[in-house]
């Protein structure tokens, strides 16, 4: 189905990215999912294209460049001809924010640029062991020592934990308010700042996810990211975004499973013929290209209406529910007509099933993304009942 959302420098931007992912990228993928990390060259050589943080202001080393298409191209691409586990846009559209729109002039000086070049790779540490991504539940303290503060505490499942230079960390410093979180900038090399065990994952196995620990790390006052006591309202700023970009990669990683097996369906045969040529087989495919086809529009709305700052939390609810869900049943179907294959690791689809059950999790699992629609269905029990 012909997309409309793309003016014709979008499409020549595309050409330029796939090409890069296609040499650059795509050809590392086995070492790195074997070492368990990517290259920090990778990030030098998306920076050195300009890849990264595109809407910083060229004061800083960036394009100025906001539109979301770009960054949307960025994730087609390296989902299908890149690396799963290379989370640039991550660094770019999920933290790289937090210190575009929250830091001071000096943080914004120091930090940004080394971010659009690739020299210094972001994190965000909310997750703790015992309260997942339950915010109200956190137990990472920072206390007011005068000159700065003291950070203890410790992180879990965090992206980019080992090869991560700059992390913006959630810490409780009103323990009265259940929500009394700051956010704080802690860089590679703060003493009592230490880095945990590289987690052994399901999938994306080439995408570093970390332990963090914080033993009275001296967070300088000129660390603080925004005003101390908002951390809840900043970390939810940005969800809507953080949902679209999921929606985003899934809805690829669906397109590049279905692909592959229309492709992997033509050749292999059972019963002396290929198996694409059997009913069953058709229709499945058949099914899959239809609902890729219409949750492309779905996404590509979204992305228009966030770029004109109108997406809201329920629509990207909705968004990132449907994609994700899509995302695991496409996959699941590949790797059965894919048969024994699609089982070895050897086939890009077996690392596109495991990698996808993430998925449905992350960027708030889809159960909370459930809540958020219902509650928007003004189904409160109360009103009901009185009603």
């Amino acid at each position: 189905m012909r997309r409309t959302i793309f003016d014709p420098e979008h499409e020549q931007f595309r050409e330029a990215a796939r090409r890069f992912f296609q040499k650059e990228i795509g050809p590392h993928g086995e070492r790195w999912r074997e070492q368990g990390s990517v290259d920090r060259e990778a990030y030098l050589k998306a920076g050195e294209q300009g890849y990264l943080l595109m809407w910083t202001d060229p004061e800083y080393g960036g394009a100025g460049v906001s539109d979301f298409r770009y960054e949307q191209i960025l994730i087609e691409e390296n989902g299908r001809w890149g690396e799963s586990g290379f989370f640039m846009t991550l660094h770019s559209r999920l933290v790289a924010p937090y210190i575009g729109h929250l830091g001071t002039p000096e943080q914004k000086k120091r930090l940004l640029p080394l971010c659009v070049s690739g020299e210094a790779i972001l994190g965000i540490a909310m997750t703790e062991p015992g309260a997942g991504s339950d915010l109200a539940g956190m137990k990472t303290r920072a206390e007011d020592r005068g000159d700065h503060w003291l950070l203890n505490g410790s992180k879990t499942y965090i992206s980019n934990g080992q090869i991560g230079d700059v992390f913006i960390v959630a810490a409780r410093t009103d323990p009265a308010r259940k929500h009394g979180l700051s956010l704080f900038i802690v860089e590679r090399g703060m003493q009592g700042f230490r880095r945990g065990r590289n987690l052994k994952k399901m999938g994306l196995k080439a995408q570093d996810t970390s332990e963090l620990f914080f033993d009275d790390v001296k967070v300088p006052k000129s660390n603080v990211l925004g005003e101390p006591g908002k951390g809840f309202q900043y970390l939810t700023t940005f969800l809507a975004e953080e949902r679209l970009i999921t929606s985003v990669g899934s809805l690829q990683a669906a397109r590049t499973a279905f692909e592959i097996t229309l492709e992997f369906v033509k050749e292999r045969k059972a019963f002396g013929q290929p198996i694409g040529t059997f009913q069953n087989s058709r229709f499945k495919l058949a099914d899959m290209q239809a609902q890729i086809d219409a949750l492309q529009c779905f996404v590509d709305q979204c992305v228009i209406e966030h770029n004109a700052g109108r997406l809201d939390a329920v629509t990207a609810a909705e968004v990132k529910l449907l994609t994700t869900e899509l995302e695991g049943r496409v996959v699941d179907d590949c790797v059965q007509l894919h048969g024994g294959a699609g089982y070895m690791d050897e086939y890009e689809i077996s690392r596109l099933y495991t990698g996808a059950r993430i998925s449905r999790i992350f960027a708030g699992s889809n159960e909370i993304m459930r809540e958020i629609i219902g509650r928007s269905l003004d189904l409160d029990d109360r009103k009901l009942r009185k009603g």
